[in-house]
């Protein structure tokens, strides 16, 4: 691929795409959409590691190389190689793509993917965010005291990122989520968001959620549960939550939000891989003879909360191993899944305070 500059590739102008990929999609008419599978994807490919050069996750550097080794293109070239792989697994799945508005490139490197494939857009799922914009121009180590993304959730934000959405991924676009809403960000009492959110859903066809994190996730979700749409129907159809071996405090909200009917999706399930380091967690895996990645992720696909779970791969090879996770469910739910789950678990306080001290990388 030939190199382009990066104030060329990263400042896109609005109108780079053809007009057919920037149309809306609304329930009036016969949508694509509503031909698809109605039994959703278990696992996908979350774009947060693939998007952008620098990331939470540990043990970037031995994979990707140096930060002056990820360039986008060669970005790009890696995120396709796992995007490619995802395609040829899915034979018996929907592949499923989870990017953000401040996942880099994220949108930009599925839709030109997914269109370089000719891809039908109801052979596949495809949910992003709102809330976050990406401000740290394709560099993986900032100045003290910068920060690689910036939250905003008021409604001319939301107005300005869903029409860059709409550009980058419309036709495809399945969800459309609030990226990480907390109570202190406003989005849960801000009704004239609402109310955005809600023509969104109307008048476009696209499935509402948000994103948590933090301690006080389970206290959010429950929050989330209540608010309602103008005709009285719930706001939220969806809900992504972070929850693994290690974080498992929003277990009860997250059986709530189950059962009142919301889509349950789980981020970091390998704990931005601190998880695949645990004693215990391997002491299981060795006895179950599977991977540490597969028992971690096969825990969370047999809670009874029935999740969808995001795979964070910056590899083929890792994300076929986090597929199989999906063959070792029911031997987890012979086993003691209590038993696995609570050998595992610490404070979601020092979990949360761990993972705020993790470097980009």
């Amino acid at each position: 691929m030939t190199s382009v500059p990066v104030s060329e590739r990263w400042r896109r102008p609005a109108g780079a795409l053809p007009h057919c990929y920037r149309q809306f999609y609304s329930r009036g008419e016969e949508s694509l959409r509503s031909t698809k599978m109605t039994v959703l994807p278990r696992i996908g490919l979350g774009m947060a590691a693939l998007g952008r050069p620098g990331y939470i996750n540990l043990d970037r550097t031995a994979i990707l190389g140096t930060s002056d080794e990820r360039n986008i293109d060669e970005m790009q070239v890696r995120a396709n190689g796992v995007m490619e792989r995802l395609m040829d697994s899915s034979s018996s799945f929907m592949p499923w793509f989870d990017c953000a508005r401040s996942y880099g490139l994220s949108e930009t490197f599925v839709g030109e993917f997914l269109r370089s494939k000719k891809v039908d857009p109801k052979d596949v799922y495809l949910s992003s965010k709102w809330g976050y914009t990406y401000v740290a121009n394709w560099q993986v180590e900032l100045e003290q005291g910068k920060q690689h993304e910036v939250k905003d959730h008021s409604v001319e934000n939301f107005l300005k990122q869903i029409k860059e959405t709409n550009e980058e991924l419309g036709e495809y676009i399945d969800l459309y989520q609030v990226h990480s809403a907390t109570f202190d960000s406003g989005i849960l009492t801000n009704t004239t968001v609402h109310n955005a959110l809600n023509e969104c859903k109307k008048e476009r066809g696209w499935s509402i959620g948000l994103s948590v994190s933090g301690p006080s996730q389970d206290e959010i979700i429950r929050e989330a549960i209540s608010i309602k749409a103008d005709d009285g129907s719930r706001l939220f159809d969806s809900v992504q939550c972070t929850f693994n071996m290690l974080e498992q405090r929003p277990l009860l909200a997250l059986n709530e939000a189950s059962e009142s009917g919301m889509d349950i999706i789980i981020k970091e399930g390998l704990a931005n891989g601190r998880a695949l380091r645990h004693p215990k967690l391997r002491e299981w895996a060795q006895k179950l003879d599977c991977e540490v990645d597969q028992i971690a992720l096969a825990c969370i696909l047999a809670q009874p909360f029935k999740a969808r779970v995001l795979s964070g791969a910056i590899t083929p090879e890792q994300l076929s191993s986090n597929l199989e996770a999906m063959e070792i469910v029911d031997t987890i739910k012979d086993t003691d899944l209590k038993q696995i789950m609570d050998s595992c678990i610490m404070s979601s306080e020092q979990y949360w305070n761990e993972r705020s001290a993790l470097a980009w990388n």
